[in-house]
């Protein structure tokens, strides 16, 4: 008996490729596009110039780093030959744990395709970091996860931004950065006058509903709204029983106020509608679909529990979902 479920698979895989736009994306997209033009204009002109870039900050799980890594691949598919005639690329590099300058050479290097012996000084290795970038036309680092670079060590901080700034000041090759990460990010770079100044800042804001005392014009509750019924149509499910004010509100709270978990129960719910042979979207399958990823006591859920605000923590259950 194999472990994977073909139909399983075919009931959630359409949903999975789908990729929801929502407002925040154009911000993105303006500042991403900006640094570009900047980057190209300065380029032909020729000479020593600073490259620009984006910071990225926003609580885990709320999409900036899917919505950055999709502007990222789009603009490496386009195959934009830059004013020395190669194709330009931007490279990501995921962060994970605590890590040294030097740790961090030798990481870009692999997402170069070109690993180096960690044997190697801290020099050489980003030398090396240089020349690969030149010779592959890389014109940009996306470093994710940022925060975990730096340190509670204020000179040790001062070091990594002099750093960072050189790169997007280097007189043989510029590199544009992304920085992307939780909002102490922003504290981080910001200490640091002229790389805050380079470093164009887009923050992804949690699900903020209740802010007005018409749901109907709440703006959060109109976009989670639509959000479930863009994956529903998707899915070929009606939803029109089962969203109201408060399925919204029981969704926004099950998923910690973190858009990127909605998305991911959409698509666990859905998709075990579609398998089921289930035309509907009931409670009862989000309930099953939270069940899935949850580690709150069997029988409590977000989604049926009476006075759920009373009987869940909040603080504790985000630490939950977030820890998944």
């Amino acid at each position: 008996m194999g472990f994977i479920d073909q139909n399983r698979v075919n009931a959630s895989v359409a949903l999975q490729r789908g990729h929801y736009t929502f407002p925040r994306a154009a911000k993105l997209r303006e500042a991403f596009e900006n640094c570009l033009h900047d980057y190209y204009v300065k380029a032909s002109i020729g000479g020593h110039f600073e490259a620009r870039g984006l910071l990225v900050t926003g609580e885990s799980r709320v999409g900036k780093t899917s919505e950055t890594v999709r502007l990222v691949e789009e603009f490496n598919a386009s195959m934009t030959e830059m004013p020395n005639g190669k194709v330009g690329k931007i490279i990501y590099c995921k962060l994970d744990g605590s890590i040294s300058w030097k740790d961090l050479g030798h990481k870009t290097l692999e997402a170069l395709g070109y690993p180096a012996n960690p044997r190697r000084t801290q020099g050489e290795l980003w030398n090396m970091v240089r020349h690969q970038c030149r010779e592959q036309g890389v014109i940009g680092l996306y470093y994710d996860e940022c925060q975990h670079a730096f340190t509670s060590g204020k000179t040790s901080n001062e070091k990594l931004l002099d750093r960072f700034k050189a790169l997007m000041k280097d007189s043989d090759w510029q590199l544009m950065l992304i920085l992307s990460g939780v909002p102490v990010l922003a504290s981080h770079v910001n200490a640091e006058e002229q790389i805050a100044h380079l470093l164009s800042h887009i923050h992804f804001d949690k699900i903020n509903l209740g802010s007005f005392a018409d749901p109907a014009r709440d703006p959060d509750m109109l976009e989670l709204n639509k959000l479930v019924y863009t994956y529903s149509e998707r899915a070929v499910i009606d939803v029109d029983d089962l969203v109201d004010v408060d399925f919204l509100q029981r969704l926004d709270f099950a998923c910690a106020s973190r858009w990127g978990l909605v998305i991911e129960l959409l698509i666990r719910a859905f998709g075990l509608c579609r398998l089921h042979g289930q035309k509907t979207g009931t409670v009862k399958i989000f309930s099953e679909a939270y069940a899935q990823n949850s580690r709150l006591p069997q029988g409590l859920c977000p989604f049926t529990a009476p006075g759920y605000r009373d009987m869940i923590d909040g603080d504790k259950l985000m630490e939950m979902v977030l820890d998944e």
